[in-house]
């Protein structure tokens, strides 16, 4: 038996058996099942898992009409909201492909999701719709799109809702303006009602667990995005086993405001939860207020999330007002929980929060923490079917429990390889005792428990004449502090050290007369010497990507060319 065995979850197996079926397949079946009940709710207006179905089987028979075949790519770029996810099961149904991508891309950044999956059909939100156009419209002839699908958020909601489920007044203009077509030179742009009243027969759905599904796309240290190749069988594992560890079923209710483009909120909200039947609270950006209310009004079971979302939910001032007693399953991942807060959530309501880990490479979790048995500021243990070790990133071999390696991953959730890229695909990957492992690039221990805790990306580390500094060990010790609402710490050049530790800080509200001094005293009395901070630098927010992660290599590359 492994070690983290004695920890598992009684009620649930090791490895599941992965259905054999497409991931369309789990919307039709739940359609029959439960035609009438509350798949989708998006600001004060239900879609019943039957209209999902039938509205996503009018987008797949238009976008067949315009010449989308079996695995072609087809660009997905939008919010949460309930277009996104009958697109997404549309493009299956027509057995194509989802290609995922970020909103925040601009026009430079979203030629290469054309070009590089060969993809000529975008589907988009008209606040979006323009910067997609530039971005086919530079491109040189015949590499373009051909067809753009644009659907404005009022096609899903009533405008003039009022109530807990009305969206923040801040942003009315965002989703109530109505966009003008854009020019799509050598293309047509199409609208969504359009589309959605398409009675054209379609053929049945073909596509099996070992075809092409989900090509979504992730940041290296170089180079451009890479797309990852996933069939059917790796997101089918991961929404399974998503489900089942999250005690999924038909009467959950789940909060989905983590980004559906990302992998986190496509694989363990919503497939997860069409998998299951349940409901689906879609929120299309984070607000703590609205998350707040939404919470109370549906009652909402299941929560994944980024640790910042707590974080600022818990210090709303209208926090009081709200209930939070239907919570059950509270987790996420992207970035540790501090410590406080993660006590704080078990002492006053009971929730213990758990962590996860995984990469768009291993369709989210390849690692997550017994719901029942959490570890704090932890990676959770090797995923049902998953098989992770720890290894010395130079020698291969496995290192000792409690010694820090890179962490790789064996298991059905992995993805094939990357799109178009054999080279990158053959370094990725590695052969340990007869399986192929996935080179992670972040580097971790495991612990005697066979508990997997994260140290650092291989690259992000900081050598202060010679002490080897690790950011997030930094970062988590200075979350304790009372004034800290975030930090990222990062490398500055340093005459004598060669390198320093520089801290990037944004303040509580509360204690905004705090000084830079006042933070690196309370440094030195809670870390060791050559982890405290030499500079810290306030800041009234830092980046973050799409998904809410800390982007700390804009600051680290800011840092670099001070």
């Amino acid at each position: 038996m492994r070690p983290h065995h004695q920890f598992w979850p009684r009620r649930l197996p090791h490895s599941i058996t992965v259905p054999a079926t497409s991931l369309w397949d789990n919307l039709a079946t739940n359609a029959r099942r439960y035609p009438h009940k509350t798949a989708l709710q998006f600001f004060g207006r239900a879609l019943s898992y039957q209209a999902l179905a039938e509205g996503a089987e009018r987008i797949a028979a238009y976008l067949v009409s315009l010449g989308v075949r079996k695995g072609d790519r087809v660009v997905l770029c939008m919010q949460n909201c309930p277009q996104l996810v009958m697109a997404h099961f549309a493009i299956l149904r027509a057995d194509a492909v989802v290609v995922p991508v970020n909103p925040m891309n601009r026009a430079e950044e979203l030629k290469h999701y054309i070009t590089d999956p060969d993809a000529r059909v975008a589907i988009t939100t008209a606040d979006l719709a323009a910067e997609l156009a530039q971005a086919s419209n530079a491109l040189p002839a015949g590499q373009g799109l051909a067809h753009l699908l644009v659907t404005h958020f009022t096609d899903a909601f009533d405008a003039s809702v009022s109530g807990p489920d009305a969206p923040p007044e801040a942003w009315l203009p965002w989703l109530t303006t109505q966009h003008p077509a854009p020019a799509l030179q050598g293309g047509q742009v199409h609208a969504w009602p359009q589309a959605l009243a398409c009675t054209a027969a379609l053929a049945p759905c073909t596509a099996g667990s070992a075809d092409l599904a989900i090509l979504p796309y992730t940041s290296g240290t170089t180079g451009l995005p890479k797309g990852c190749i996933h069939p059917h069988r790796s997101i089918m594992h991961n929404a399974v086993s998503s489900s089942l560890w999250g005690s999924g079923s038909a009467d959950n209710v789940t909060l989905a405001v983590v980004p559906m483009f990302h992998i986190t909120g496509m694989v363990s909200v919503m497939h997860a939860s069409i998998y299951a039947g349940a409901t689906m609270v879609l929120m299309p950006r984070w607000d703590r207020d609205l998350a707040g209310r939404l919470i109370s009004r549906y009652q909402v079971t299941n929560w994944t999330n980024i640790p910042t979302m707590i974080i600022d939910l818990l210090g709303s001032p209208h926090f009081a007002s709200y209930d939070l007693s239907s919570l059950v399953y509270i987790g996420g991942g992207g970035a540790a929980m501090p410590q406080a807060v993660a006590q704080r959530l078990q002492e006053q309501y009971g929730l213990r929060y758990a962590e996860g880990y995984g990469l768009t490479e291993t369709a989210a979790p390849s690692h997550s923490n017994p719901p029942d048995h959490p570890k704090q500021q932890c990676l959770g243990i090797p995923f049902m079917s998953t098989d992770a070790r720890v290894i010395d990133p130079d020698t291969l071999q496995e290192v000792p429990v409690g010694e820090q390696g890179e962490i790789i991953i064996h298991g059905p959730e992995v993805f094939d390889g990357y799109w178009k890229r054999p080279d990158a695909t053959a370094s990725a990957f590695i052969e340990l005792d007869g399986k192929r492992f996935f080179r992670s690039g972040d580097l971790g221990r495991m612990d005697e428990d066979g508990y997997f805790f994260l140290t650092d990306r291989l690259k992000r580390m900081i050598n202060a004449s010679g002490f080897k500094v690790w950011p997030a060990e930094v970062e988590a010790l200075m979350f304790r502090h009372p004034a800290i609402q975030e930090a990222c710490v990062i490398a500055a050049r340093d005459a004598y050290r060669g390198e320093t530790v520089k801290a990037v800080v944004v303040l509580r509200a509360t204690h905004k007369d705090t000084t830079e001094q006042q933070i690196i005293d309370w440094c030195r009395e809670n870390m060791a010497v050559y982890k405290v901070p030499r500079i810290v630098q306030f800041a009234d927010a830092l980046p973050k990507s799409g998904s809410g992660k800390v982007m700390w290599r804009a600051l680290q590359e800011a840092e670099a060319k001070s």
